[in-house]
């Protein structure tokens, strides 16, 4: 029963003021038109001649009288109004023109225009709810209904009449029950929908919940506890060098801001609503002070660095600093020692992030070959901005990391 917007007839409700249009039983719209087109054209074909043969109809009248009839239920579909006048015109007017026929045939309703004016009564409540079926209903009965004593046929047209008015009745109530299981089964469906996505949200939280206490529980603590040993050093150790005593200042001064960093994290990761908190984030301008620290641990840098527009996107300025910090700390880790070079150019609708490590002899002080996920971090920063990342050895044995970001804004950015 959970249909789309585009599988569902079109509402004119701002024109006809009655309600959302629904398809019949579930059908889809082409299978639904398909079928009234049908029925319309065989019910015409035969209410015509039917008509104009037996019961004296004027060919000229048996022709638009029949037309409005039978095309009623399609033009339910869209101008429920509009059909609703026009069938029960045709369903008062008919009955005054057929009485030069036998008075064996049925009177005031003819078999045809009987199954057409049902047809109608059944499509228009269930596309447009039971009051808009209601009313045609009590009006097209009412004009044969006044006509047969006035006309003075009373006797025979008794049975036609109830006969007529059973079946469409029927008709309507059929249409009612249809339209309330059809209603129901769409709350059904929009309640499962709903379900469906709180569990899924839940889990989101609680597995978001599970890593911020991971990352709160052994990763902050560890760099706490770094810190304050940093901080301490010079204390602990009246021995200590000058360099030595600035060396550990360094770190604790890098250990300080990775914790802000992970507090910052961690707020993200516990707020329900996937909004960050309001603070200050790093960007391309605080790129230099990136470069002082990894300076202040012994890596030999380069920097060329362009002027920053003043128009560069969120998303693009803290993708850039994420970008650059990894690049560099993948360059310091696996060669050590060794001289980098790195590049900030603001190309005409992009900005290009270079960082390029020359190669040194094997050392004990490189890392270990990583897991990859650095470069995975960074693949995914850059292709979420639709930008370009190359990464490889040169010929020369040197390393390179070439991001391209466009300076445009993204959906992420905006949502």
């Amino acid at each position: 029963m959970n249909r789309t917007a585009k599988d569902r007839l079109p509402s004119r409700h701002h024109e006809e003021h009655l309600g959302p249009v629904r398809t019949d039983a579930g059908l889809p719209r082409t299978a639904l038109l398909i079928v009234l087109m049908v029925a319309s054209l065989a019910l015409f074909c035969v209410m015509v001649p039917l008509h104009v043969s037996l019961y004296g109809t004027p060919i000229v009248v048996a022709l638009p009288l029949g037309a409005a009839l039978v095309g009623a239920p399609l033009l339910s579909l869209v101008r429920p109004r509009t059909a609703s006048v026009l069938a029960c015109l045709a369903a008062w007017t008919l009955p005054l023109t057929s009485l030069h026929g036998s008075q064996d045939w049925p009177w005031p309703w003819s078999v045809p225009a009987m199954i057409a004016f049902t047809l109608f009564v059944l499509v228009l409540t269930l596309t447009h709810g039971w009051r808009a079926g209601a009313v045609p209903l009590a009006i097209g009965h009412l004009g044969p209904l006044l006509s047969a004593p006035l006309l003075g046929r009373s006797g025979s047209a008794v049975t036609d009449l109830i006969v007529a008015a059973s079946v469409t009745a029927g008709a309507f109530l059929l249409a009612v029950l249809l339209d309330s299981r059809l209603r129901v089964g769409e709350e059904l469906s929009r309640e499962r929908e709903v379900s469906a996505a709180e569990h899924s949200r839940r889990l989101l939280v609680e597995e978001r919940t599970r890593i911020a206490r991971e990352l709160h529980d052994v990763i902050a603590h560890s760099t706490a506890l770094t810190q304050v040993q940093a901080s301490t050093a010079k204390y602990r150790l009246p021995d200590l060098s000058p360099e030595a005593a600035a060396e550990f200042d360094d770190i604790a001064r890098s250990a300080r801001s990775s914790l802000a960093e992970m507090r910052r994290l961690l707020g993200v990761l516990r707020t329900e609503d996937h909004s960050p908190p309001l603070a200050p984030q790093p960007g391309i301008a605080t790129i230099p002070e990136l470069v002082e620290g990894f300076r202040r641990a012994g890596a030999e840098l380069e920097v060329h660095l362009d002027e920053i527009p003043a128009d560069v996107p969120a998303s693009v300025d803290l993708a850039a600093y994420r970008v650059t910090q990894e690049a560099l700390s993948n360059a310091v880790r696996h060669a050590p020692g060794a001289p980098i070079d790195l590049q900030v150019v603001f190309e005409p609708g992009a900005v290009m992030l270079r960082v390029h490590n020359e190669r040194v002899p094997a050392s004990p002080k490189a890392a270990a070959p990583g897991s990859g996920n650095g470069l995975r971090g960074m693949r995914e920063r850059v292709s979420q901005l639709a930008g370009t990342l190359r990464h490889g050895p040169d010929p020369d044995g040197g390393w390179t990391v070439t991001a391209v970001l466009p300076l445009t804004d993204h959906p992420e950015e905006s949502a």
